[in-house]
Parts: C-alpha cells; structure tokens; sequence
C-alpha cells in the first residue's frame, strides 16, 4: 500500500498500477468508489487534500473553473475536468476522477442536471463533510427554470445554462466566495476583494449589453443557435429564442422540424443564424442557404477563446465573445464591448483546464 501511496502523491493520479482495476471500475460504478477511497487514503496527514497549502478545487466546465479561478485567485488550485469543446451533457469522467475527487476540499458543478455522470462520480468519492455546490440549484428557484424544445417539462430537466445570464454568474461568484470563505477563513478577505472585482466587470458586462441590445433593431432580436444555450440569457435582455438545432443529446432534428425553422426564418425575416465551430452543423448551413440568412458559425457555450493564459481566454472573454459575434450579425453596434477588460480579476495561471 505505501509504494502506490508514493506513486500517487507523485502524479496526483492514479498511478498505472491501478489501470486494470480502474478500467473496470468504469464497467462497475461501486469500484469508483473504492478507487476513490484508496486515493483517499494516501492524502498526506493533516493536509485535507490541500496542494501546497492551497485548497484543493474540482469544478467541471470551463466557463465554472474561471469563475471560481476568479474569486479563488491563486490561494485555490482548481481543476476544470471537463474538457473544452466536449459536450458537457453527455460528458464521462474517466475512472482516474476518482482520485481527483477523493482529494478534493470542495466540488463545484452547474447542477440543474447539467453533469450527472460527474455529480455522481463526486458523489461517490469526495471524503466525508467535503461539500459538493450545485450553483445552478442554488441560484433560482424551480420557479424560475426554463424549459423549452430541447429540455422539455416533461422530461424534467430544466435548460442549465445559467452563466451566459451575467447576473446569474454574479450569484455564482457570490456563492463560490461564501464557501471558499467557510472552508478557508483566514483566506476570507481575499476571496471578497476577488468577488468584489469580478462583480465590478460583471456589472459593466451587463450593461455593455443592454446598451448594445437597444441599438439591434427590435425585429432582429432573434436568436437560432446550433445548442440551445441562452434562453436565460433572452428572458433577462429581451431577446426571443427562434430555436436551437441540437438539443441536450446532440441528437439532429426531423425533417420536419427543420422545414418549420426554414419557414419561420424566412417569415420573420431574420438575418442571421449561429453555429459553432466546435460542433460544425450542416442542417444550419441548409436552412442558411434556403433562407438567404447568414451563417456565422463560431458561437460557444462552454469553450473559453484563446487559450490558457491569453487575455481572452475567461468567462467574461467568453460572453464578450459571443454577444459581440451575435449582436453585430444581427445589426447591432458592438463598438462598446471594445473597451471592455476580459483578463482575470485575480490568479492567472492558477487553474488546470483540459483540452
């Protein structure tokens, strides 16, 4: 036990000795959680699965890691698991997580039913009082969920895209300041002095966009995305959602489906549609060219631009990014964004992101 004890303290992951038995862990959930209890038990005493005296911080998509980067700076060390551009609805961790949860001093997912794969993977493993925070639960009521084409009522799953709403991602850094705060008080004031800064930008972010709103004609304020990712988003600026062309399954729609956007686009007259070029989309590049509206194909939801350690590559990088590219497609004056500061409040280079 001592030498795989070593090994993992080396890697701070499962070492290959452990690849056969985690390999079938991934066919035998109840395995998950002795790997991660072995994992457990080779934490150094007394450190709580610190990493240098550092809190040690799971999250899973990437807009949520540099959130929490962002109020946590560089006293946390977090570990985005999901990796960008991957689908985070039907995303797997890999049986080696269950070591990175076992070391955890706090867990942080959307919740909303966003990762459950990975919820269940915490769920399992994380030691006991280690807390695992639903931010999506914890910010709206089931009042306020959102369901829609692609997460119907009836199915129970609420649309779990809170953050591209910049209030609702304000509530997250709250949140993620309170409990960084409660884990780690002497590290309290910082953690504010890190929220009160990103709420600062929060704040100019969301009235950068009520101002660039008003100046898109009302009769534009349409939006038809490749995944339907800013319903919460359209209710709090005044947008409508047209339609979304992949839903939480990726699945492709009908025929029929496809022939009712054509008509409605056409009817509505709206200029312009939006794909992604994480998850190329040949049924948008049809129904643009049926319509005549332009095909802007580089919108994301959960892929940071650029890449780690450029001035972009944040959650506020990222909304700058897509309000700009939808916003000016659509007739609107995108020019104030261009001031706008996206670096990091605090911590560059303090989190771990998976590509």
């Amino acid at each position: 036990m001592e030498t795989y004890c070593n090994e993992l303290q080396k890697r701070d992951t499962v070492a290959p000795v452990f690849g056969a038995f985690l390999a079938r862990a991934r066919r035998v959930p109840s395995l998950l959680v002795v790997a991660g209890l072995l994992a457990a038990s080779c934490a150094s005493p007394g450190t709580g699965g610190e990493d240098g005296g550092r809190l040690r911080v799971v999250t899973t998509v990437s807009p949520l890691t540099n959130l929490v980067q962002n109020v946590g700076g560089c006293r946390i060390r977090v570990t985005g698991i999901v990796p960008e551009g991957v689908n985070s609805h039907t995303f797997e961790p890999a049986p080696s997580d269950a070591a990175l949860m076992a070391q955890a001093d706090v867990v942080f997912v959307n919740g909303l039913n966003l990762e459950l794969p990975t919820l269940e993977l915490a769920e399992a493993n994380v030691r006991d009082g280690v807390p695992i925070v639903q931010l999506g639960n914890r910010t709206i009521s089931r009042e306020e969920y959102i369901f829609d084409f692609s997460f119907p009522e009836e199915e129970g799953d609420p649309n779990p895209h809170l953050w591209t709403n910049p209030p609702y991602a304000a509530e997250y850094a709250r949140i993620v300041a309170e409990v960084l705060a409660e884990l780690d008080p002497e590290g309290e004031d910082g953690y504010r002095r890190n929220l009160e800064g990103f709420l600062t930008r929060i704040e100019e972010l969301d009235g950068l966009v009520r101002e660039v709103t008003a100046t898109v004609p009302q009769e534009n304020r349409k939006l038809l995305t490749y995944h339907d990712s800013f319903p919460y988003f359209a209710r709090e600026y005044g947008w409508e959602i047209i339609g979304a062309i992949q839903p939480s399954d990726f699945s492709e729609p009908t025929p029929q489906e496809v022939a009712s956007l054509i008509d409605q686009i056409r009817a509505e007259g709206v200029p312009a549609i939006f794909g992604s070029e994480v998850f190329p989309s040949p049924v948008l590049e049809q129904i643009a060219r049926e319509t005549g509206a332009a095909y802007v194909d580089d919108l994301r939801d959960d892929d940071l631009p650029g890449e780690p350690g450029d001035p972009e590559h944040s959650y506020l990088g990222l909304m700058a990014f897509d309000y700009r590219t939808f916003m000016g497609a659509l007739g609107g004056d995108v020019s104030p964004f261009d001031g706008f500061d996206t670096t990091d409040v605090a911590g560059e280079g303090c989190a771990d992101y998976r590509s």
